[in-house]
C-alpha cells in the first residue's frame, strides 16, 4: 500500500461513524441467473475496479450490472426512478414538473418499444443486464429498493432518453425554466488523440478527460469486460447503462466531447378549429393531434396521492408550453428511434479503423464529437450527431411555423456529411467542446471546410479556453513518450491569465495616475499576479486571487439553443469593473482568512460526500489542495468548485470525473484514475482511495491481460459469492 492509500486509508477509519455492512451468505436467485453468476468471475483490482470475464458478452454483461450494484446500488435505482417518470412517488411535489416531462416525452413507451424491436442478440444482453441486477438484490437481502422491486431490459433505453433527450437536449429549447438547464451539469470535457509521427516510440496515444458531476446522474463507473466471444473493452460509463462507452479494447479507442449541432426544434401549433378541438393545420388542411391522459402517483406527508393529467402531442411531438396563445411542441432527434446503446456495443466490438466507421454510420450516438486513435497508428475525429436534415430557409434557432410541411425534417445527415479530420498532417487531434474547425491545429490545412456545413450542424461552437490550451500543449513538442502525454493530461497552466492579468495591470497604472491613493492598495496583490507565471498549483496564491478575480469580472451562461455555454462581462459599462472586482476579491479573503495571500489548495478542495446528500460539504470533514481550477479560465486540469453554504471553502462538483491515457503499442498500456474511487459505501476502503492520486496529478495502472489483472487482484469471486465492492477495510 502507497503512503497516499495508507492515508486515506487512516483518514476514512478514523472519522467514518457508519457500521460496516456485514457480508452474509448468499440467497438463491433463479437456476439460469446461478448458472450465469457461476460461469462469471469477477477480479478486483487493488482499487476495486471490476475486470469482469465470461463466456459469452452476455454472461459479461449480467457480472457487468451485478458489480455496478455493489459498488452503488442507490445510483442505480435512483437513476431509473427518474427516467421512468416516477420520482415524484420518491420525492414528492418537487419531483412532478420532471416526471410529467417524461410522461409527455413518451420515453417509457419508447424505450419498451426498442427493446422489442432489438434484435434476439441484443435482447440477450439487454436481458442480462436486468438479469444480473436482479440477481444482485436476491442475493442480496438487506439491500431494500426505495422503489423499483424488478428490473427490466428496457429500462436502460428509458435511462438514455432520459439523461439525454428530456435533461439535456430539451433544456435548451428554453421550454424548460433557466434553473433546468443550469441543473444538467455538464462542464465539457477533454479529449485528444496524436499519431505515430508524434510519438517518441511511434504508437499512437489517446487522451480521454470528460468533465462530469462527480455525484448524482452521470457521475462514471470504471469496469473491464472481457468475454470469450471477443468483448474486451476497458473504461467507463453511467450507473444503469449496461455497456462501456468511452475507453478501449486491444487494437482502438475513442472518448466523447460534448458538440452543439441543433438537435431539437420547437414548432408552434395552430388549433383553431373550436368544432374539432384536435385539429390542427397543417399544408392546405389539417391533422389530427394524439390526446391521452396518465395517472401519476405522488408522495405526500398524508401517503400516496394520485393525480391524473392530460398530454398531446403532433406529428412533431408532445405539447409542452403555450405562449402568446400558441401551442408548442417540441421534435427531439431520435427520441423515437433510438439505437444509442447498440451502436456503443458495436464500437467497442470493432478492431479497425473501418469496423470502427461502420459501427458509427447508423449516427445513433445522437451526438459527442469522437476522437479516436488505434494500433495501426490512424486517429480520427468527428463532428458526430444525428443532425437533422432541414430546409436552410428558417431560422432554427427559433420556434418555426408548424403547419408549413418545409419545416418537417428531411431525414438525418449521413456520417460522410458531419465534419471530419482523418490522419491530418499536423500529427494531432483534438477537441474540447470547441470548433471543429482547429482540431488538427491552426493552420487550417487539415481542418474541415466551414463553407461546406449547414448553420444548423455548426451552431456557434468557438474556440474554447481548453481548447487553446491543448493545442499549446500538442504544439509546443515534437514528440511525446507516455510519461510526458500523461503529464500534460493533467496541465495547470491557466490560458486566460495571460492576456487577462496584461490588461488587469493597464488598467492598474492607468489608475495610479488618476488615483494614487486607490491604486497603492492594490499594489500588492497587482505585483503577486504580475509575477505569476500563470501555472496553478495548491500553493499559489496568485491562482487564489486570479480565479477570484474572474468569477466576479464574467459570468458563464448555460448552453441553449443548441449552441455552447457562453462567457460575458458581468457589467461592460463600468471602465473600472476589473479594478472593483479585485477589490471586492482582497476585502472577500481578508474577511475570511485575515489576508489576501491565500494558498489555492487551501480554498479549491476535493471532499465525497453521500450520494443522497451531495451538499453536505463541511470544512472539518476529511478534503483534498487540489491545483486544477475552472474550466472556464481554460485549464486542461478542470475542477469547478462551488462554496458551500456556512463554510470557508470550496468543494468540486464537476470537472475532471475520469482521466485516462492509452498508448496503442504491441501491447496495451494504459493508466487512469477516477474522481474518488469505485464505491459509495464510505466504509469501503475504494470510497476515496483515488482521490489522493487525483489530487496529485498521478495515474493509476488500468490493467487490462490477465496475468496483470490476477497479479494485481486483491479478491476473486461469482456473482452472489461475497460483496466485492463492499469489502472490510481490512486486508
Amino acid at each position: 500500500m502507497t503512503f497516499n492509500r495508507l492515508l486515506i486509508f487512516l483518514l476514512i477509519w478514523a472519522t467514518s461513524a457508519l457500521p460496516t455492512r456485514p457480508i452474509h451468505a448468499a440467497q438463491q436467485g433463479t437456476p439460469l441467473q446461478e448458472r450465469i453468476a457461476q460461469s462469471v468471475t469477477i477480479y478486483r483490482d487493488s482499487y476495486g475496479v471490476p475486470h469482469i470475464f465470461g463466456p459469452t458478452d452476455a454472461a459479461v454483461t449480467f457480472g457487468f450490472a451485478y458489480a455496478q450494484a455493489e459498488d452503488n446500488f442507490w445510483q442505480i435505482e435512483d437513476n431509473y426512478i427518474h427516467a421512468l417518470g416516477r420520482a415524484a412517488e420518491v420525492y414528492g411535489e418537487r419531483a412532478l414538473p420532471g416526471d410529467l416531462t417524461n410522461h409527455a416525452l413518451e420515453i417509457s413507451t419508447y424505450a419498451m418499444a426498442e427493446y422489442q424491436r432489438s434484435s434476439p442478440r441484443m435482447r440477450s444482453l439487454y436481458d442480462a443486464f436486468a438479469a444480473g441486477l436482479n440477481y444482485y438484490l436476491a442475493t442480496n437481502e438487506l439491500v431494500k429498493p426505495r422503489l423499483v422491486q424488478r428490473f427490466h431490459p428496457w429500462f436502460a433505453f428509458a435511462l438514455v432518453r432520459y439523461m439525454y433527450h428530456q435533461t439535456d437536449f430539451l433544456t435548451k429549447t428554453g421550454l424548460q425554466p433557466k434553473e433546468a438547464a443550469e441543473a444538467i451539469g455538464k462542464d465539457g470535457s477533454n479529449s485528444w488523440a496524436i499519431s505515430p509521427a508524434k510519438s517518441a516510440d511511434g504508437h499512437a496515444m489517446l487522451f480521454i478527460n470528460p468533465h462530469q458531476p462527480f455525484d448524482g446522474l452521470r457521475q462514471y463507473y470504471e469496469a473491464h469486460l472481457h468475454s470469450d466471444e471477443g468483448l474486451n473493452f476497458s473504461g467507463v460509463t453511467k450507473f444503469g447503462f449496461p455497456f462501456l462507452y468511452i475507453g478501449h479494447n486491444e487494437y482502438l479507442g475513442w472518448s466523447h466531447t460534448n458538440n452543439y449541432p441543433d438537435l431539437e426544434d420547437v414548432y408552434e401549433e395552430k388549433f383553431d378549429d373550436p368544432a374539432h378541438p384536435l385539429a390542427y393545420r397543417y399544408g392546405d388542411g389539417y391533422r389530427t393531434a394524439t390526446q391521452w391522459r396518465e395517472t401519476l402517483r405522488i408522495k405526500t406527508p398524508s401517503g400516496m396521492l394520485q393525480k391524473t393529467f392530460t398530454f398531446r402531442k403532433t406529428h412533431h411531438g408532445p405539447i409542452l408550453a403555450v405562449r402568446d396563445g400558441k401551442q408548442l411542441s417540441v421534435k427531439l432527434a431520435k427520441l423515437v428511434e433510438g439505437g444509442w446503446l447498440e451502436e456503443w456495443y458495436a464500437m467497442s466490438k470493432a478492431r479497425n479503423l473501418q469496423e470502427f466507421k461502420n459501427a458509427i454510420s447508423s449516427v445513433a450516438v445522437v451526438y459527442n464529437n469522437i476522437i479516436y486513435a488505434d494500433r495501426e497508428g490512424n486517429i480520427l475525429y468527428v463532428h458526430n450527431g444525428a443532425v437533422p436534415r432541414r430546409s436552410t430557409r428558417f431560422d432554427w434557432s427559433k420556434p418555426v411555423d408548424g403547419s408549413s410541411p418545409e419545416t418537417d425534417w428531411q431525414g438525418y445527415h449521413t456520417l460522410d456529411e458531419l465534419p471530419q479530420v482523418l490522419n491530418p498532417r499536423s500529427g494531432f487531434v483534438q477537441n474540447c467542446n470547441s470548433t471543429p474547425l482547429l482540431t488538427s491545429g491552426g493552420d487550417g490545412s487539415d481542418n474541415p471546410d466551414r463553407s461546406k456545413f449547414p448553420d444548423y450542424m455548426l451552431s456557434g461552437e468557438t474556440d474554447t479556453a481548453r481548447a487553446q490550451a491543448a493545442r499549446r500543449v500538442l504544439q509546443g513538442k515534437d514528440k511525446f513518450t507516455l510519461e510526458e502525454f500523461s503529464r500534460a493530461a493533467f496541465d495547470t497552466t491557466v490560458m486566460r491569465a495571460f492576456s487577462e492579468i496584461t490588461d488587469l495591470v493597464e488598467l492598474w497604472r492607468t489608475l495610479l495616475l488618476q488615483d494614487r491613493a486607490r491604486a497603492e492598495k492594490l499594489k500588492g496583490p497587482i505585483s503577486e499576479l504580475e509575477s505569476w507565471d500563470h501555472v496553478s498549483t495548491s500553493k499559489s496564491s496568485a491562482m487564489t486571487l486570479f480565479a477570484l478575480w474572474f468569477s466576479k469580472v464574467y459570468r458563464q451562461t448555460p448552453p441553449m439553443s443548441g449552441v455552447p455555454a457562453k462567457i460575458e462581462p458581468v457589467d461592460a459599462t463600468e471602465p473600472w469593473a476589473k479594478i472593483k472586482a479585485l477589490e471586492e476579491t482582497v476585502a472577500e479573503l481578508k474577511g475570511k482568512y485575515g489576508t489576501w495571500r491565500v494558498e489555492w489548495g487551501e480554498l479549491n478542495r476535493l471532499q465525497r460526500v453521500s450520494t443522497e446528500d451531495p451538499g453536505g460539504f463541511k470544512d472539518s470533514s476529511i478534503s483534498l489542495p487540489i491545483p486544477g481550477g475552472p474550466s472556464v479560465l481554460g485549464m486542461v486540469f478542470t475542477f469547478n468548485a462551488q462554496e458551500a453554504p456556512g463554510q470557508k471553502r470550496r468543494y468540486g462538483v464537476t470537472g475532471d470525473s475520469y482521466v485516462a491515457v492509452i498508448h496503442f503499442g504491441p501491447k496495451i498500456e494504459a493508466r487512469s484514475v477516477l474522481v474518488f474511487g469505485e464505491n459509495s459505501n464510505p466504509r469501503s476502503l475504494h470510497y476515496f482511495d483515488q482521490a489522493a492520486l487525483y489530487a496529485t496529478r498521478q495515474f493509476k495502472p488500468a490493467w487490462f491481460t490477465l496475468e496483470e489483472i490476477k497479479a494485481n487482484s486483491d479478491i476473486v469471486y461469482h456473482p452472489g459469492q461475497a460483496q466485492g465492492g463492499l469489502r472490510p477495510l481490512v486486508r
